[in-house]
């Protein structure tokens, strides 16, 4: 942190505010936050500030909407997230910030062409058994959430798209099962050692421009639509994950 510029500093703040702005207004949009910062500081200590982040940004989403989560699909999740999340810490202890930072990229521009390309398209319906489901999205959410310490709501995502479930329910189940798995993930962080006090510094900097975001999402309103929206957070995937490739 002692060799960011002033300039960095401010691009960081402005990142956080933004981005969770997003997520306070639609429910979306916090992960786009940590490629874009992730050219700024390495993965490796960006991963369990997440980590903290999303613990604080959940906890106040479900603080509002608790009636609205679906507890059966949590419980349909949680052994998936538990195995998951255990493949997660071996593969985070094992790798360096460069070649983190690398997958992470190739994920944010794989999901950003897919999901760009699935906009153009008449939506479909996909037929599974839930518990089936259930368990994969919940293990490659535990993956991917330990590994790179975001983007599981996109795993789970595809659960409860599966089921239909409405706007509510999907907000508030999706922010508490991130509340669950950040919590158990960051007690796995703690184990494996990679929670330091540069980590939890990071996280208290960060607190204030995260809250500020999700305060201002909570009164505006979006003038924009669906489509349009997505496409745009596609669109920051994929130029976000570029530099991250060749970092």
């Amino acid at each position: 942190m002692q060799s960011l510029s002033t300039l960095e500093l401010a691009y960081c703040a402005v990142v956080l505010v933004v981005s969770y702005a997003l997520r306070g207004s639609t429910g979306f949009g916090g992960f786009v936050a940590m490629p874009l910062m992730a050219l700024v500081l390495p993965m490796k200590l960006l991963v369990p500030v997440w980590t903290l982040l999303t613990i604080a940004s959940s906890i106040t989403i479900v603080g509002k909407e608790r009636r609205h989560v679906g507890v059966i699909d949590i419980a349909r999740m949680a052994p998936g997230c538990l195995l998951g999340i255990g493949i997660g810490l071996a593969f985070f202890k094992s790798l360096d910030s460069e070649m983190l930072a690398r997958g992470f990229g190739a994920l944010v521009i794989g999901y950003g062409v897919y999901s760009l390309w699935a906009a153009t398209r008449a939506p479909s319906r996909w037929h599974g058994a839930p518990r089936t489901v259930a368990t994969v999205a919940g293990t490659l959410g535990g993956i991917v959430g330990t590994v790179f310490g975001n983007m599981a709501s996109l795993a789970f995502a595809v659960y409860f798209d599966a089921l239909k479930i409405n706007k509510e329910r999907f907000r508030a189940t999706m922010s508490a099962m991130m509340l669950m798995l950040s919590l158990v993930r960051g007690v796995g962080y703690y184990a494996v050692g990679e929670f330091e006090w540069q980590a939890v510094i990071v996280f208290a900097l960060s607190l204030p421009p995260m809250l500020l975001g999700i305060f201002i999402g909570d009164r505006v309103h979006a003038n924009i639509s669906d489509l349009a929206f997505k496409r745009m957070v596609c669109a920051v995937l994929i130029a976000s994950g570029v530099p991250l490739m060749i970092k």
